[in-house]
């Protein structure tokens, strides 16, 4: 009989992607991989509010409200107190995903930078973190972060699917957020990430997927899917010289420090 997996935690992906037909053994193969609990995210409120029924009723799914950057010029930028009433919800554990894509360019950059200091703004009134997407923008996310927490207090945040320059993750670091590391990092040219992933402290990293983008080695090319986090975890764990079970402990213990709600419950 095998050893059973290590307990990991999919801290960022987006289950409403698959189809409803596959949904069930999409959960059943991430449970046997050892991936205990998924955070499914929100990137429109439409969006979000229907993730809020697709976790409905599933101990250890979770979900995240917000609308991503892409998509920030679709719908008015929204009042945090919106977003905060959202998060009441027992299965709503963070905001987001928010932040600033540059790369693609679908919304004006004032309009992305209005709606990401509205969810940081919510965040903090509401007590739980902020899910950070940074592409092309790390200058901008670094000054934006700085001068919320400035202006407002401190808020817990997350550069989720962290891919962006040294500068980015030791400024987060310094302002007390996290980083989440996703497939990106077992990519063979990820060289300069696997060294930013070994030098972070290691009470401020988690693993993601991103499904069902991002499938990391050896599924690169695949649709990807909650139960690959484990080689992400793997290549991170390699990394920074722990075990997998030492780096499944770890990854848990943060995510639980930066997604309260979950502690001790299974929603």
């Amino acid at each position: 009989m095998p050893d059973r997996p290590p307990l990991l935690i999919d801290s960022h992906c987006h289950l409403d992607y698959f189809k409803p037909e596959e949904f069930p053994d999409v959960i059943a193969r991430a449970r046997a991989a050892g991936v205990g609990e998924m955070v499914s995210i929100g990137t429109s409120l439409a969006q979000s509010r229907r993730i809020l029924d697709l976790v409905a009723g599933h101990p250890g799914l979770w979900c995240s409200v917000g609308i991503h950057p892409q998509h920030a010029h679709e719908e008015p930028i929204p009042e945090p107190a919106d977003l905060v009433a959202m998060t009441r919800h027992p299965k709503v554990v963070g905001i987001g995903e928010t932040g600033l894509d540059y790369f693609y360019e679908t919304a004006p950059h004032e309009v992305q930078q209005a709606g990401f200091r509205a969810h940081i703004r919510a965040a903090r009134d509401a007590g739980v973190a902020v899910a950070i997407h940074a592409r092309d923008a790390d200058a901008d996310i670094a000054k934006i972060l700085q001068e919320e927490r400035t202006a407002g207090g401190p808020f817990d945040f997350l550069l989720h699917c962290f891919s962006s320059g040294r500068a980015l993750a030791e400024t987060a670091i310094k302002l007390g957020g996290y980083v989440s590391f996703s497939g990106i990092l077992t990519f063979p040219k990820s060289i300069e990430l696997r060294e930013i992933a070994r030098d972070m402290p290691p009470d401020r990293i988690l693993v993601e997927t991103d499904a069902p983008y991002l499938a990391p080695a050896p599924k690169r090319g695949k649709r990807n899917e909650p139960a690959w986090v484990a080689h992400t975890a793997a290549t991170l764990a390699e990394v920074r010289g722990l075990t997998a079970e030492a780096l499944a402990a770890l990854t848990t213990a943060n995510f639980r420090r930066l997604y309260p709600k979950t502690q001790g419950v299974q929603a």
